[in-house]
């Protein structure tokens, strides 16, 4: 993996930035015009609750964010200082804002926190071990939520027009959840119980004349699980139990941004706010498919189809342009006011 801080640069152009800003403003506004209502606005009740629940909103917000970094300085036993750890998560998450969602910004996100003295293979490990607590976390909430709420409340009409075909929300997610469990598991079984076989099997898959053209990554994915074995796999049960609840805080709180926000605007209850959770943990396998940039309006798209029915009528669309108002085009200048910042700072230790 061949990069460096001019290869990473890239990544922080201003074209990079347009194309994600074009394609969820565009289906903002589209979706705010064709099912605008002035009287839902007129309805609005602007009080101090109002004002709370925004407030709240964006408190979740930060919250998620300190968690990211508490993460972060765990996984790399506490050698991160907190201003160090709140540039790379800002990165990682402009980096993970401008490519596809199923594509993330890995591969950025391990060499940023390798120039933190922190060694190639553990920077690989903690990437690689971020991405299976974060899945974990999904795999355990979604029986949960489905137990406080039930399948009828947490999936939205059994249908949903996109492209000009019908699909079936359920359909759609558990083939998504399904792929999620097989794959941590795997991914587990290899890391954790041998992964050195692991590595061979992948790598021996990706022989075959249909796939060779990937063997290559294959082998270097096949690195990356002997790499985060080596890293991670003595290490105490604490580690992991602190590692995995500041994950579960970090999930929640990204959730309850948007539970706050709809409260804001409408009268909800508490079964209510579960359910609204729970149709989060749905959503977010459709915007871990995403082919646009950060789920770029996909997410904006599919935010009045799964919470609609917790808003006022004709809401929605303005609702799920603030909701990307305040969770996602933020790090878009957060990356390009920081990223100069870190390269001086990693330049000046270089040169040390």
């Amino acid at each position: 993996m061949a990069i460096d801080i001019h290869s990473i640069s890239k990544y922080f152009k201003a074209k990079r930035v347009i194309i994600p800003i074009i394609l969820g403003i565009s289906v903002a506004f589209y979706l705010l015009f064709r099912d605008f209502n002035p009287q839902a606005f007129s309805q609005i009740n602007v009080n101090f609750q109002f004002f709370e629940y925004l407030f709240f909103s964006i408190f979740f917000l930060l919250l998620r964010d300190f968690f990211y970094i508490l993460r972060l300085r765990i996984l790399t036993d506490y050698k991160l200082n907190w201003l160090h750890g709140f540039q790379i998560i800002m990165l990682w998450e402009f980096t993970s804002a401008i490519t596809p969602s199923v594509v993330g910004g890995s591969a950025v996100a391990m060499f940023i926190i390798h120039q933190d003295k922190i060694s190639l293979g553990k920077s690989t490990a903690i990437v690689m071990i971020t991405a299976i607590m974060d899945e974990l976390f999904y795999i355990i909430a979604v029986p949960i939520a489905v137990l406080l709420s039930g399948v009828q409340q947490i999936f939205p009409a059994a249908k949903f027009h996109l492209f000009g075909g019908d699909f079936h929300t359920q359909e759609v997610f558990w083939i998504g959840y399904l792929f999620i469990v097989l794959l941590i598991l795997l991914l587990s079984i290899g890391i954790f119980v041998s992964p050195h076989k692991f590595k061979t099997i992948i790598t021996g898959l990706f022989k075959h004349r249909l796939l060779k053209k990937w063997q290559a990554k294959s082998e270097y994915f096949g690195d990356e699980i002997v790499a985060t074995s080596k890293e991670f796999k003595n290490k105490p049960f604490k580690f992991w139990i602190s590692s995995f609840g500041v994950t579960v805080l970090s999930w929640v709180s990204r959730f309850l941004v948007v539970n706050a926000l709809i409260g804001a605007f409408s009268a909800v209850s508490l079964s209510q706010q579960a359910e609204i959770f729970g149709r989060q943990l749905i959503m977010w396998v459709i915007l871990l498919i995403s082919p646009t940039p950060g789920g770029s309006g996909i997410a904006e798209f599919f935010f009045p189809v799964f919470l609609s029915d917790y808003i006022p009528e004709g809401l929605a669309p303005t609702l799920s342009f603030i909701w990307r108002l305040i969770t996602y085009y933020p790090y878009l200048f957060a990356g390009f006011i920081i990223f100069p910042i870190w390269v001086k700072r990693i330049i000046k230790h270089r040169k040390k």
